[in-house]
């Protein structure tokens, strides 16, 4: 297995480049409007039962879940309607896609997202961050028990992980070690959860959001990081 000298740049999807937030927002206005605030209490009390299960936001399971509660309800039906036409594009944080082509001008860009294997991928498509990757998307439900995984298919000596949930970015250094830079957009509800940003050591570098990556301050702290473990590396 050739390691690649470039730098791999592992990149996150909710809330990283895409404002999942804000689609979690839409879809309980659309459930208040259709079906009134106690159905959509109901969902999402499911939707946040099954995220705790998985470590992940699976729309469609809880939907699966919540149509159990009134199965011969037809409306249920166009809740995947919503889910599945939603214009992702749009939720695109600002610059998200320059800083996919950015980072190729350095190395290789890489989704690494959990997710499940319907939705999540529906979802990188229609924002156009699966082309923006040239198809290079990893999908897991624990990414960070996945590392081996991802080694074999994107060999390199050393990654870069961009990741709005500090646990997740610890996680991985502990399994990369010095072979990763950890790169923390604090964007979403998990990068500002004082308790999680309280357990776990500060990443390699913090940025206010995706975007910044496009600005000379976090350029050059990001080439640095690399330069110097490139420096070690040929010692």
């Amino acid at each position: 297995m050739s390691l690649s000298l470039a730098p791999v740049f592992l990149l996150d999807v909710d809330n990283t480049l895409i404002d999942n937030d804000s689609i979690v927002d839409d879809l309980m206005k659309y459930l208040d409007a259709s079906f009134g605030r106690a159905r959509r209490d109901t969902y999402k009390a499911l939707f946040e039962e099954l995220r705790d299960e998985l470590g992940y936001a699976d729309y469609l399971g809880a939907l699966q879940r919540y149509r159990m509660l009134d199965i011969d309800d037809p409306r249920m039906l166009e809740i995947s309607t919503f889910l599945i036409d939603y214009p992702f594009h749009s939720r695109l944080f600002p610059g998200a896609l320059d800083v996919i082509r950015m980072l190729s001008t350095i190395g290789t860009p890489v989704i690494l997202s959990d997710g499940d294997v319907v939705f999540q991928p529906r979802k990188i498509k229609k924002s156009g961050i699966w082309d923006a990757v040239d198809g290079r998307v990893l999908i897991y439900v624990h990414k960070e028990q996945k590392i081996p995984a991802m080694n074999a298919r994107y060999p390199a000596n050393h990654y870069v992980m961009i990741d709005d949930k500090v646990r997740i970015l610890h996680d991985m250094k502990n399994s990369l070690g010095a072979g990763l830079t950890t790169v923390f957009p604090r964007q979403g509800h998990y990068a500002k959860d004082p308790e999680e940003l309280a357990r776990y050591p500060s990443p390699d570098i913090s940025i206010d959001s995706i975007g910044d990556l496009l600005t000379a301050p976090a350029q050059s702290d990001l080439r640095a990081a690399l330069a110097y473990h490139a420096a070690k590396e040929s010692t």
